[in-house]
């Protein structure tokens, strides 16, 4: 497992993380997920096999939830 870092932009409130944070911990190639309000960071670990699935699934997940918010590699 290989952790990856984000930063996520746009996320009005904290209740918006923890909502966004519930929905990605059911993403199943995806584990540790933890979004921060307060330093606006997105942190969760994959195998490295799966990195671009599981952050095509997070993007997706994103849009639907958030629609104006987007994740940037730090």
């Amino acid at each position: 497992m290989n952790k990856y870092k984000f930063k996520i932009k746009n996320l009005d409130c904290a209740n918006c993380a923890n909502e966004l944070e519930r929905v990605l911990q059911k993403i199943d190639i995806i584990e540790n997920v933890s979004i921060s309000f307060m330093t606006q960071k997105l942190t969760f670990e994959c195998a490295e096999e799966n990195r671009e699935q599981a952050l095509e699934t997070i993007r997706k997940v994103i849009k639907k939830e958030e629609p104006h918010v987007t994740i940037e590699e730090v």
